[in-house]
């Protein structure tokens, strides 16, 4: 077992971290309110330190999962950051979903101070998190990833290398995509069941037989007839994903035109005050 620390115990980091302890590693934690801190040690054991710093020393691996890149390298850089109590051959791993930019550039911060780097954002939101069945793409070399994966999947029930740093960050982003075009659609279609006055629960009983199928007809299509958007991935979230890959698009030249126009639609959906509802609340300026 290893001894590791967990940066941010939010709704992802909070369970992830209790895994981590569960599988009996050594869990330092971290959490700007510090009395979260103090109540996940309450919860799991382990211990919790007074800055990013005090919770890497001495740690074999350092894990991360914070609210945008800005955040991330709060919890990095600096006289306090992680990076500067973290020893020679300890390695980070970054759960939040960042951008590749960042990825790379705390890589090469970390690669002077002789540490590794994994970028490695999660899928399967809070629900998976809980369960420990989150699927993880990660971006890195070989060697510092067989380091780090036995501890992974101690909250994953997938985790894939899918090339050098930054490639992890770009993988969650086909994610989003195919998220954001799914929901869309579903949305359209649960709408038009309901307006030609079919019975929405038997057409989805359905339909989820076929071709149409996914996890988000599976999942969120019946609470999305019943307009309950109280769980899951937060609208803020979302935009804050679509953000960063529709800039990366514009970085590379792909063409993303679904992808902006449903970012949009998820801008409506903030003006209604759904900014903490599940993504799944799309459905709401159809109806509303």
């Amino acid at each position: 077992m290893a001894k590791v620390a967990f940066l941010g115990l939010g709704v992802m980091g909070g369970p992830m971290a209790g895994h981590l302890a569960k599988k009996d590693h050594s869990v330092t934690v971290y959490n700007r309110t510090t009395a979260k801190a103090e109540a996940w040690v309450k919860a799991n054991g382990g211990a919790f330190a007074a800055t990013p710093r005090e919770a890497a020393a001495g740690q074999e691996i350092v894990f991360a999962c914070v609210g945008n890149d800005d955040d991330l390298r709060g919890v990095t850089l600096g006289e306090d950051g992680a990076f500067a109590g973290m020893e020679k051959g300890a390695v980070f791993v970054d759960h939040t979903t960042a951008s590749a930019e960042v990825a790379r550039e705390l890589s090469q911060a970390a690669s002077v101070l002789s540490l590794g780097f994994i970028d490695a954002p999660v899928s399967g939101g809070q629900a998976g998190a809980e369960n420990a069945a989150l699927t993880v793409m990660c971006g890195g070399d070989e060697a510092t990833y067989a380091k780090v994966e036995p501890a992974i999947l101690s909250f994953a029930k997938a985790s894939r290398l899918m090339g050098p740093v930054g490639s992890g960050q770009l993988t969650k982003m086909v994610n989003q995509i195919c998220i954001a075009g799914i929901v869309q659609g579903l949305s359209e279609a649960i709408h038009f069941a309901k307006r030609a006055e079919l019975d929405v629960d038997a057409v989805l009983d359905v339909i989820s037989k076929g071709a149409a199928g996914s996890w988000q007809m599976e999942n969120r299509g019946r609470t999305m007839n019943a307009e309950k958007f109280d769980f899951g991935f937060a609208v803020d979230w979302m935009r804050k994903d679509l953000g960063i890959l529709l800039l990366e698009a514009r970085r590379n030249g792909a063409k993303l035109p679904v992808t902006a126009l449903v970012d949009q639609f998820y801008a409506d959906v903030q003006a209604m005050g759904g900014n903490r509802w599940d993504t799944s609340s799309l459905i709401a300026r159809l109806e509303k």
